[in-house]
């Protein structure tokens, strides 16, 4: 893998609603669509030869998207659990808080245990026989996994400078 790519996964209506989704499903908005599809046009011309994403449909239907916008096959993409939404327990369908302390919440999915399937699917696409990666999910997650990658860049859930905006076509390596 020469590059790889990251897309949180299109404005959803949980987030419209300004609530916690972690792993509960929740569909893509209008705008989510239109996002998708942008993220797609931009993410033409750069070669991308697979395309793996979180199986949950917000994520998913946005690599459908941006794989329809690029020619590249939709039955190709490969869904994978490692990258789905970090759950956040009783918090999901609460309203959001950016100061939460969501570690705090026994039921919350610890920490430790997304920054180890961040390292997993980093171990995972290393063995791929793929140069140009194009990674679709989720903003917990692309956070962690982000910082796998580039561990001076903060896990942090609480500090909106690390964010990753919604649909937003960021190049990891």
């Amino acid at each position: 893998m020469k590059h790889l790519y990251f897309v949180r996964h299109g404005l959803s209506e949980a987030n419209i609603a300004g609530v916690w989704s972690g792993t509960m499903e929740t569909p893509l908005s209008a705008e989510g669509k239109r996002q998708a599809k942008l993220a797609g046009q931009s993410a033409k011309g750069l070669g991308i030869d697979h395309i793996i994403c979180s199986s949950l449909s917000r994520a998913h239907d946005t690599a459908k998207i941006i794989a329809e916008e690029i020619g590249y096959p939709v039955e190709k993409i490969e869904l994978n659990s490692l990258l789905l939404e970090r759950h956040f327990g009783q918090m999901e369908g609460q309203p959001y808080q950016l100061d939460a302390d969501v570690d705090g919440f026994i039921d919350v999915e610890a920490r430790e245990s997304v920054l180890e399937r961040a390292k997993l699917t980093l171990e995972h696409l290393a063995q791929l026989n793929a140069q140009v990666v194009l990674v679709v999910s989720h903003g917990s997650f692309g956070r962690a996994f982000r910082h796998i990658i580039t561990p001076e860049i903060p896990y942090n859930q609480s500090d909106p400078t690390t964010k990753l905006a919604n649909a937003k076509l960021t190049k990891f390596i």
